[in-house]
């Protein structure tokens, strides 16, 4: 396909600092690619492009279609990766200036939690059971992305300031680096070493970044340092989908950008015209943006669908019917997505899907495919697990596995050598574990308050509502508490809190039946769902948020949950402000090729209470002449 005027100004654009703003759908991976190829065939030294992008999967992408279009030979000698990448490359070779050797550890995630509780007992002189770290580790993650040493960083605290001090000396004497310290590590290099600097500025004359707006302050200021000799630095991206805001991305890095040149990628090769207009309308509310509008040579379509359903267990089984009438239509299963602003609204889609009956042939099948993308499926997740452990062990006492989830979650100070001596003594007499906790409860204050805690619970869920006791049961075990100190990050706390409350949701619809029947379900749905996917069906229906959703397009696009309160989500409000949550709508519209619906439930179900909800003010910010409102029940 021929290049468009624009993309054609945008890759000939070789010189100086260039701002290539790429609207949603309008083709920006295949105008990097053939800059990098126009450059070279301009004489430029195909060692001497960089290319540096967020994900392993983009930098994959952009390699293949340039060895497709210029040859593997060429193509295999640009530099195209992600920044941590880079960074590994430059330290591998650079870090012996810092105090490392250049055989360095990287630490994970977990590593670094280790270390952290470690630096943490050493300092406080403590070595019982820790307070949250949560905000703590936050803080150091933040340090880290700004490229700060603990003199340069805005602490909340002197403690945090102290251990990142010794976090960042404690790493140099295990001669190892964690992931989020791998830019501020190279920065550090090329500041404190200018001829090493220098010669990555001449090894790379021509910088180009993808999804600019996705930048926090340490990418910035790499990219700065790289380019600054020959200035050769073209930059692509779209302020309208900066929804990164949570994890350190920000998005003046792209509105404050010093350009040369600036070019704006406004046709469209994804959507209809009238999902387009529907996107612009939203988007232009917004303040702080460059203006621009996408368009498309598509004709308009069918408008826009708008339902309102009773309840969210309506709304996921409308969503479902007219995922199924469409399937009718010649749409496959895969060219249809739910999106959500929240991983906690998967559950009812999961159920519904699961449930659903269709026609194949004549005959009728029950079950829809689909995967969770992005996450795991609701009953995979970590503490759904850990409930569903709770209550398998207060429903059958024998269930070993079951105990040996919970006895310790959240923490009680049963140590894992005690644990130990438990099970063994369990395996040498082959009684069950229950029994040996029972008999050994009178030795340990911990163990005696677990075994009593479960005798109770297994009172309690006797007797409905079954809901209630769960609800009783979260608080007595303080799990809120649990997942403060397990997890960092509040956006990532916040999301493992509303799983829990959509499990109390998911008993609350069982009432009437059993524990043991709820337990039997949830298992035998998730059992039946594995065997699909262990066969191999890519045919399925997507599932995933509007953040898992960018860079993707589907023909038929189902946005599910819009209500204030969920999008704009109101604690994200707080953090990242209103316009992120609106750029987040824009994404989710912009996510659809031909087919768009839009729905809310004016009831939700939220800790096993029914509670009433309002339409996502975004969605007044659309014309009616672009949507029909639906009755969300349809018919054959």
């Amino acid at each position: 396909m021929k290049l468009n005027e624009p993309q054609e100004q945008a890759v000939h654009t070789i010189k100086g600092r260039v701002l290539v703003l790429a609207g949603a759908g309008s083709g920006k991976t295949r105008v990097i690619v053939h800059r990098i190829a126009h450059l070279i065939s301009r004489g430029v030294d195909p060692q001497s492009i960089l290319g540096l992008t967020f994900t392993n999967k983009a930098a994959a992408e952009m390699r293949h279609r340039l060895e497709s279009l210029i040859g593997a030979n060429v193509g295999k000698q640009v530099t195209l990766c992600t920044f941590h990448s880079f960074c590994m490359q430059v330290l591998r070779k650079e870090i012996e200036r810092l105090g490392y050797t250049n055989q360095f550890s990287l630490y994970d995630e977990r590593d670094m939690n280790r270390l952290i509780q470690q630096l943490t007992r050493e300092m406080l002189g403590h070595d019982g059971e820790l307070p949250s770290l949560g905000p703590t580790k936050a803080a150091l993650t933040n340090a880290a992305n700004r490229g700060q040493t603990a003199e340069e960083g805005t602490w909340h605290d002197s403690f945090s300031k102290d251990l990142y001090g010794r976090l960042t000396s404690s790493l140099r004497a295990y001669n190892a680096v964690s992931f989020d310290s791998l830019i501020s590590l190279a920065i550090q290099l090329f500041e404190e070493h200018p001829a090493v600097l220098e010669r990555f500025q001449e090894r790379y004359q021509y910088l180009m970044i993808d999804e600019y707006q996705d930048t926090n302050p340490a990418q910035f200021r790499l990219a700065e340092l790289l380019s600054k000799k020959y200035q050769n630095l073209c930059v692509v991206g779209d302020d309208d989908q900066s929804i990164y805001g949570w994890r350190g991305a920000e998005v003046k890095n792209i509105l404050n950008f010093k350009a040369d040149h600036t070019i704006k990628l406004e046709q469209n090769y994804r959507s209809t015209s009238i999902i387009l207009e529907a996107a612009n309308a939203v988007i232009r509310n917004n303040q702080n943006r460059y203006d621009k509008k996408l368009w498309s040579a598509n004709q308009k379509d069918e408008p826009i669908e708008v339902f309102n359903a009773p309840t969210d267990i309506d709304e996921a089984n409308a969503v479902i019917n007219r995922i199924i009438r469409l399937h009718d239509q010649g749409l496959k299963w895969k060219d249809m997505a739910i999106l959500y602003r929240s991983n906690a609204l998967s559950r009812q889609f999961e159920v519904a899907l699961m449930q659903a009956s269709w026609q194949k042939e004549g005959k009728w099948m029950r079950g829809i495919p689909y995967e969770v993308f992005g996450g795991l499926e609701f009953s995979e997740r970590s503490e759904i697990k850990d409930l569903l452990a709770y209550l398998r062990a207060i429903a059958n006492p024998l269930d070993q596995e079951a105990l040996l989830r919970i006895i310790n979650v959240p923490r009680r100070g049963i140590s894992d050598a005690y644990l130990d001596q438990l099970t063994q003594a369990n395996r040498s007499s082959n009684t069950p574990l229950w029994n040996v906790l029972e008999k050994a409860a009178g030795e340990k204050k911990a163990l005696s308050a677990f075994v009593d805690l479960m005798k109770e619970a297994a009172l309690r869920f006797k007797t409905p509502p079954l809901a209630d006791t769960l609800t009783w049961l979260i608080d007595k075990i303080n799990y809120k508490k649990a997942i403060e100190e397990e997890v960092k990050s509040e956006k990532m706390r916040a999301f493992k809190w509303e799983n829990v409350q959509e499990c109390v949701n998911a008993l609350a619809q069982e009432e009437g039946g059993s524990l043991q029947d709820f337990i039997a379900n949830t298992t035998l749905n998730r059992q039946t769902m594995q065997n699909k996917s262990k066969k191999g069906h890519e045919d399925k229906v997507h599932l995933m948020t509007f953040h898992s959703a960018k860079g993707l397009e589907f023909p038929a696009c189902f946005l599910v949950g819009l209500e204030d309160g969920i999008l704009p989500h109101e604690k994200s409000m707080m953090q990242t402000g209103l316009e992120e949550e609106r750029r987040l709508f824009y994404v989710g519209i912009t996510r659809a090729q031909k087919h768009l619906t839009l729905s809310m439930a004016r009831t939700r179900m939220r800790m096993g209470k029914t509670s009433p909800t309002n339409p996502s003010r975004f969605l007044f910010e659309i014309p009616k002449t672009l949507y029909k409102v639906a009755d969300h029940k349809i018919f054959a």
